[in-house]
Parts: C-alpha cells; sequence; structure tokens
C-alpha cells in the first residue's frame, strides 16, 4: 500500500460510514511495508502518552504479522482508542 492508496481508503471508509463504528479506527502495517514506503507519511506529534503512531490521527499498529489494511472501529475495539475525527490529508 502507498501512502496514495492509504489516504484514499481512509478518506473511502470516512465517507461510507453511517455510524462512528464504521470510520477508520486502526492501521495495521506489516514492518516491511512500513519501512519501504507508509514511514514517510508525515505523523503527527502524539497528543498523549497513549497515542503512540498515528496517521491522520488514526493509531497506527506496525508488526511483522500484521496484513496492511485499515481497521473500522468496530472491528479495531480498543486497540485503536482514544478515536478521533480523521484529520485532513
Amino acid at each position: 500500500m502507498t501512502p496514495d492508496e492509504l489516504n484514499a481508503t481512509l478518506d473511502a471508509m470516512q465517507t461510507a460510514a453511517t455510524d462512528d463504528s464504521q470510520k477508520p479506527g486502526l492501521i495495521k502495517v506489516q514492518t516491511d511495508e512500513w519501512i519501504e514506503r507508509l514511514s514517510a507519511i508525515q505523523p503527527g506529534r502524539p497528543q498523549t502518552i497513549t497515542d503512540g503512531i498515528r496517521i491522520r490521527d488514526i493509531k497506527v499498529a506496525v508488526g511483522a504479522g500484521n496484513e496492511t489494511k485499515v481497521l473500522t472501529r468496530s472491528e479495531a475495539g480498543d486497540r485503536g482508542e482514544p478515536y478521533r475525527d480523521l484529520a485532513a490529508a
């Protein structure tokens, strides 16, 4: 996934959401893909100690066993909290 593809996915999910549970909730990224492509996106400065890495105010989980994809808030559960509105690209 390229940064442009990620931004398009986030925008599409946000537009299609009919309630908060369907909005983007967590970005899962495979480690190599993070290093090679997606780390080029400038994450925002953390606002709290629990923020971790965020892209457009959506929490990012980087892991070797991850498949790169965006989960909805209902799919992410507490792994994406605290949830915030999607920031502009």
